[in-house]
């Protein structure tokens, strides 16, 4: 998935984005409200991890801005502020989530999964499809019951392919969301990346090339 992580404290932000890396998500960060609503502007994000006391723009109006886009990209909210008062204003403004500082990061990590899969069309919490079983939330991935280790990167790829349901998958729509906003357009990243998955998933061959469109899994 596709992360923006706000917060303006740089060590809390660089934090939180690790370990979201972890987690196999592209994450791209932002320290203040302008330098996000720009970043949201031109990214197709699945959520954002918005703080709400920013510099420049306040989270709050960030919230409302997105709101007001009619963005797919789910909110969840991570400030001090936790009175109950305070997480009924943030809930009231159309953030999807609201989690007080401090948290725990695996459950930071866990609601921000979470949260992904309520940013498009629902989709179930293990993933099947042509023999092949992916577990988001394990990191674990099984073809006709054999364990496949895997890169993030090969993850993070074969999870939107599988989300996909059979339709296919552009090389731009895999950049956005498996990299992230330091990816080379032109890299040839994708297709290296579905060679090395098609060679661990082993034969029969199950992601199949849509010329001068993208793959899916057949």
């Amino acid at each position: 998935m596709r992360v923006l992580v706000v917060e303006d404290e740089p060590l809390l932000a660089d934090a939180i984005a690790e370990w979201l890396r972890e987690e196999t998500h592209a994450v791209d960060l932002a320290h203040d409200g302008e330098a996000a609503l720009e970043r949201i502007a031109v990214n197709d994000y699945d959520v954002v991890v918005l703080d709400r006391d920013l510099p420049r723009v306040h989270g709050d109006d960030v919230c409302r801005s997105l709101v007001a886009s009619e963005s797919d990209a789910r909110v969840l909210m991570l400030t001090a502020a936790a009175q109950l008062d305070d997480r009924v204003t943030g809930l009231s403004m159309g953030a999807d989530d609201y989690l007080p500082k401090p948290f725990a990061f695996p459950e930071l990590a866990a609601r921000v999964l979470a949260l992904g899969r309520r940013s498009r069309p629902a989709a179930p919490p293990v993933l099947r499809r042509a023999g092949i079983t992916l577990d988001p939330a394990r990191r674990e991935v099984f073809r006709n019951g054999r364990y496949v280790p895997l890169s993030k990167k090969e993850f993070a790829v074969l999870a939107e392919l599988m989300r996909a349901d059979g339709n296919v998958v552009s090389s731009e729509q895999l950049l956005e969301k498996a990299w992230d906003e330091h990816a080379d357009p032109f890299t040839g990243a994708v297709r290296l990346t579905v060679l090395k998955l098609r060679r661990k998933l082993a034969d029969p061959p199950v992601v199949e090339t849509v010329p001068g469109v993208g793959y899916r899994i057949s």
